[in-house]
């Protein structure tokens, strides 16, 4: 047992696996939703990423944000610790809730995979929010 401890943590650590480095995962949400269900949208949006952050470690940021002058234009930038936070996120009770409860409210959605320009500074950001 003390050997699997030890290989497991030969194999993670450092946020690598078998000399891998796992990326954080960033993505754009572009999101439009009719008009009728703005507000109701987003009151189910904030409850859902509020939750993320509060109750998932590999969920580093979800925020969500409607364009000024077009309310019925969301995009959130989500930020996950790797992939395999990504995919554990999808599948917890609170995900599932607003993609099925909001389903019927969104006109179009386009799911953008980024890569960040600087990481280091990203890093800086989250230290200065803490201050």
């Amino acid at each position: 047992m003390a050997g699997m401890f030890l290989l497991a943590t030969m194999l993670f650590s450092s946020g690598t696996i078998l000399g891998q480095k796992k990326e954080i995962m960033v993505r754009l949400s572009e999101i439009e939703i009719y008009p009728e269900y703005v507000s109701q949208y987003k009151a189910i949006l904030k409850e859902e990423s509020s939750a993320s952050v509060k109750l998932e470690p590999g969920v580093l940021a979800i925020f969500p944000m409607s364009q000024k002058n077009d309310s019925t234009q969301i995009r959130i930038i989500e930020m996950y610790q790797d992939k395999d936070s990504y995919q554990l996120h999808l599948k917890t009770p609170h995900f599932q809730k607003y993609k099925t409860t909001t389903l019927k409210m969104v006109k179009s959605l386009k799911l953008v995979d980024m890569n960040a320009i600087d990481p280091e500074s990203m890093k800086m950001l989250f230290r200065k929010m803490e201050e």
